[in-house]
């Protein structure tokens, strides 16, 4: 019997498309019973409409959502997070988001901020 993993995953508006892209090309991992999804509001809502159904949703990411991940982080809820970030905009919440990687790193949590790094690390979960 595998392990079950939950995943939490967060976007920012620039990189929503790509997140709904991520996961639509691995729906069968996303929706497979040994896999949790925890995803900001925003980013929850997207992956929702995409088709998406079973994702657990906090608040919007400068709502507070960065910092219930990040809890459930500290409480050992998440095995692995990915948050795909926008690098090329200014983010009213950027303490949310250090404070965020701050405790992935802290916790040893794995983290992807990008769509090929996001790849590396499913690809050997979805077999």
């Amino acid at each position: 019997m595998k392990q079950k993993i939950k995943l939490a995953l967060i976007a920012h508006d620039g990189k929503k498309a790509d997140m709904v892209s991520f996961v639509m090309k691995r729906l069968p991992f996303f929706t497979s019973d040994n896999v949790e999804v925890v995803a900001t509001g925003t980013t929850g809502k997207h992956l929702k409409h995409a088709g998406l159904t079973k994702v657990e949703t906090m608040l919007s990411g400068p709502m507070g959502g960065d910092a219930q991940i990040a809890s459930m982080i500290v409480n050992k809820e998440v095995d692995i997070v990915i948050f795909f970030i926008d690098p090329l905009e200014v983010h009213p919440h950027q303490v949310d988001v250090s404070m965020l990687l701050r405790i992935c790193n802290v916790h040893d949590i794995a983290i992807a901020t990008n769509y090929s790094t996001a790849s590396r690390l499913i690809s050997p979960l979805e077999d």
